[in-house]
């Protein structure tokens, strides 16, 4: 992804939902730290949360949450403006990361992402939700790789299937394939479980 020098920025902070993640990066690179706090505030927990499902360790998902956001400091400085979006290149570099611990793990067991529940709801209520949770969980690391990726991208990140095509460097295409094999194999792996799991429809 294409990166050039950032130019310098007058922009008001006082109002931060309103300024891009761009412009934030173009601030910090030009040495306001409290740019870079907001930013990192705003793509953490995002970033995190799709590591955490990708690699299935919370701490191996903060080790490469923290690496990708290094790395985006580090090229800070040279950011482009317009040319890519900071999520498209920090999910890119994030994917990798992933790929290359998943590979040096080489499939070894790790333990299931414990995601948070309101305590609001009944027990029973929660019992059924964690386990849907779990239910969806291991049926996503059943997918293999890459189709692990675009499903968790597209339809639990929320991203446009030319922005994943830029994530995964491939053709639209591909995504689309991704997408929906996946799709059909999380179905699939999941329906013998509907009733157990309080499903009544699709």
């Amino acid at each position: 992804m294409k990166m050039a020098v950032a130019h310098k920025a007058n922009i008001d902070l006082s109002e931060e939902g309103h300024v891009s993640d761009e412009a934030l990066l173009v601030l910090f690179g030009n040495g306001d730290r409290h740019a870079s706090k907001q930013l990192m505030d705003r793509l953490t927990p995002r970033l995190f949360n799709y590591c955490a499902r990708l690699l299935n360790d919370p701490a191996e998902a903060e080790d490469v949450t923290q690496e990708a956001m290094l790395r985006l400091w580090k090229i800070a400085p040279k950011w482009r403006s317009g040319e890519a979006k900071i999520t498209t290149w920090l999910f890119h570099v994030a994917t990798n990361l992933c790929t290359d611990r998943l590979r040096k793990k080489s499939g070894s067991g790790l333990d299931e992402i414990e995601e948070p529940v309101d305590d609001a709801p009944s027990r029973e209520a929660v019992l059924i939700g964690q386990q849907r949770v779990d239910a969806f969980n291991r049926a996503l690391n059943t997918l293999p790789e890459r189709q692990k990726q675009a499903v968790v991208l597209r339809h639990i990140e929320g991203l446009s299937n030319p922005e994943i095509a830029q994530i995964l460097e491939l053709s639209i295409e591909a995504v689309e394939s991704l997408t929906s094999r996946g799709k059909r194999s999380l179905k699939s792996a999941l329906a013998n479980q509907k009733k157990e799991l309080g499903f009544t429809n699709d």
